[in-house]
């Protein structure tokens, strides 16, 4: 029986580049090779495509990192087209993170190719990238989310720091609505702050995100599912300084510590996983997500983002809940390709067209 062979795309234009080699790199190495047969696919920051299916593709030897991937003296790395692509793989691990990955874009030309793929499909991407209309779908659904005000090109004027503080208080947190990876973020507590921190996030985004910093404790929870998605146990992110930025998260090993399970109440936990599930569902997720809450001192609930394609590095708490819950590495690759394969199957059964 010839194994299924399974696309790996990766890289990318956005500033998640880096963590996406991270995540290639994992997912490699715990792919099930007695069952698949990895197809490396990798975008470089122009935006160009390489095709290639040997490990070396993804690392560089000589140094033991993940470097140089698209070095144009690699001669083993050719630029793709897609209909090698279509020739070559049979279902697609897109795990690109960002702009142009996870905001429905790489799922919509998969789903022009009638490609299976792991993951949410273009609404439940792009929904989940743009936190301005998660927050407000969540909140339409009577789910508690983080206070926040959106700024724009067109209402930037109006929005003056003393307006954002008379609603949302001080400190707040600026944000760009369509990243992740906490790239562009940033912690105020002044009007100097607050002007410098929109001019960053508007530097990756047109819409901004200006957020109440919210005395709380960062938890997250994993779902795996489709139609009947199931919930991990609660992991919590304890951040020795500042907030959890992109340095926090992928520089600095000692900023911040991830605690599996989390060190809360067998009812919150619970309500934790129930609201995750519901977060899931109302934004149409498929596959996998992540779930990223607050808890306040007294308990309460904030649903803060929906991670569609969450990280696979060393690092991410995604596949370290799934581990706590007695699901190794690799059968968790596994299960995700089983689901994409479901999902797809329904979806051609569909009706297209009149």
């Amino acid at each position: 029986m010839s194994k299924m062979r399974v696309g790996i795309i990766f890289g990318g234009r956005s500033a998640e580049h880096e963590v996406s080699l991270q995540s290639a790199y994992n997912i490699v190495n715990a792919l099930d090779l007695s069952r698949f047969k990895p197809i490396l696919i990798g975008i470089d920051k122009a935006g160009h495509w390489y095709f290639n299916d040997t490990f070396d593709f993804l690392i560089n030897r000589s140094s033991n990192k993940l470097a140089v991937v698209f070095s144009k003296t690699n001669r083993q790395a050719k630029e793709a087209c897609w209909q090698s692509l279509l020739k070559h793989i049979d279902i697609v691990f897109p795990i690109v993170h960002g702009t142009f990955g996870e905001d429905g874009c790489l799922q919509g030309l998969l789903r022009m190719a009638g490609l299976p793929f792991i993951g949410s499909d273009v609404l439940g991407s792009a929904v989940c990238m743009d936190k301005d209309i998660s927050k407000r779908l969540l909140r339409d659904a009577g789910i508690a989310v983080t206070p926040f005000i959106t700024v724009t090109s067109r209402n930037i004027a109006s929005i003056s720091f003393k307006k954002v503080v008379n609603k949302l208080g001080l400190p707040l947190f600026v944000k760009p609505a369509n990243q992740g990876s906490s790239v562009g973020v940033s912690k105020v507590i002044n009007q100097l702050e607050y002007y410098a921190a929109v001019k960053l996030a508007m530097g990756f985004d047109e819409k901004v995100l200006i957020e109440s910093a919210v005395q709380n404790r960062e938890i997250e929870c994993a779902i795996l599912g489709n139609e009947k998605p199931i919930a991990s146990g609660c992991g919590e992110i304890v951040v020795s300084n500042g907030f959890y930025s992109y340095d926090n998260k992928y520089t600095n090993n000692h900023a911040a510590q991830m605690i599996v399970p989390a060190n809360i109440s067998v009812a919150v936990s619970e309500h934790i996983r129930y609201l995750s599930i519901k977060a899931f569902e109302v934004l149409g997720c498929a596959g996998l997500a992540r779930v990223d809450c607050f808890l306040t001192s007294d308990n309460e609930v904030l649903i803060n983002e929906i991670n569609s394609l969450p990280g696979f590095t060393n690092i991410s708490m995604y596949p370290k809940l799934w581990h706590a819950a007695g699901m190794s590495y690799s059968e968790l690759v596994s299960r995700l390709i089983e689901l994409a394969l479901e999902r797809h199957a329904r979806c051609m059964e569909l009706k297209i067209g009149r």
